[in-house]
């Protein structure tokens, strides 16, 4: 792991310079701080947060707030947090929040009681952030939201473009053919802006820009992220329009419970009925057939949120936002609608 000396040397600056680079101080030559700068990103280098923590008493591990019980995907992204965090020699608490609860509430709890040196938040609505969180001053990361236009300086935000996702997703769908086009999972309006609400956007973009007919009243079922729920919202939605050859599923578990259902219908997928999913968790490899999905970049979600909020937990480091890009799996779920 690269060490401070290796940056002075690397750089050709003093240990010195270096340290007042890290710590933000002004009194360094730009100069000196791009150069200081361009070498950490080279490097990859992160503090030695735990022999800073003995010196400073700073307060206990980094506390991950995961909104959604049921969703394979931030579970996924969980584990590559905790390995990555386990890395750097961090401890780790970890807690879950139902898909309804408010985490930025349960955020400001937790800062009283444990005194957690960061929080990471997965899932949930940038909508929470808007009114007590000021509340929280250490240094924070939203994962799979965008917190760009909230304006804290302790909040970083890493997530993929979902509503241009989504748009590649249907747009799959509709050139292959496929007029009726049904939508699954998420909560209706007016339930406060979440990934799932940008999911569902990009996908209406994709369908109007199209000129595809699509009555939100009709096509589109909100549900849970969970088989069951996907099941369901499945079955309330062919019941309703069984018309529909194409389904777009606004995560991987409800694509799964939509398939299961077409199944135990009678219908085949992708020869009566067209899945597309959103994440690209593992399991989308095993199931049958294989399911059709945009892939988030779990890795890079994970190891982009870790190294900034290590750093910010130690230096004096502005806040930064990013779009992590997606990928398409091309799977078995989706093929041209049958000839009638």
């Amino acid at each position: 792991m690269a060490t401070i000396k290796d940056i002075a040397r690397l750089s050709g600056y003093s240990i010195g310079t270096v340290s007042r680079v890290i710590n933000n101080k002004a009194d360094v030559s730009q100069e000196a701080r791009q150069r200081i700068e361009h070498v950490i990103r080279d490097l990859n280098f992160q503090p030695n947060s735990n022999a800073r923590q003995l010196k400073n008493s700073s307060p206990s591990g980094i506390t991950v707030i995961v909104r959604g019980m049921n969703n394979s995907f931030l579970v996924s992204i969980l584990e590559e947090l905790q390995f990555r965090m386990r890395e750097h020699r961090e401890n780790v608490n970890v807690q879950f929040l139902d898909e309804t609860e408010d985490e930025v509430s349960a955020a400001i709890q937790l800062s009283s009681t444990i005194k957690p040196k960061g929080f990471i938040f997965l899932g949930g609505s940038t909508e929470s952030f808007r009114g007590s969180f000021d509340e929280i001053t250490v240094p924070c990361v939203l994962v799979t939201g965008d917190a760009s236009s909230l304006g804290y300086s302790n909040l970083s935000s890493f997530t993929t473009d979902d509503f241009s996702a989504s748009a590649f997703a249907l747009n799959r769908l509709i050139e292959l053919g496929h007029r009726e086009i049904g939508i699954i999972g998420g909560y209706p309006v007016p339930y406060p802006e979440d990934n799932s609400t940008r999911r569902i956007d990009g996908a209406l973009s994709a369908i109007g820009d199209a000129g595809l007919a699509f009555d939100r009243d009709t096509d589109y079922e909100p549900c849970p992220f969970s088989l069951h729920d996907g099941y369901s919202a499945a079955e309330r939605l062919l019941k309703r329009r069984p018309s529909i050859t194409g389904i777009f599923a606004v995560s991987d578990t409800v694509a799964f419970g939509a398939m299961r259902y077409l199944a135990d219908s009678g219908l085949s997928v992708p020869g009566d009925v067209s899945v597309i999913g959103y994440d690209g968790i593992d399991s989308t490899s095993f199931s049958y057939p294989r399911l059709s999905t945009v892939r988030q970049n779990v890795e890079e979600l994970a190891s982009r949120s870790v190294d900034d909020l290590l750093l910010r937990i130690n230096y004096d480091r502005p806040a930064i936002h990013a779009y992590i890009p997606f990928s398409y799996v091309t799977g078995e779920s989706v093929a041209p609608p049958k000839q009638i």
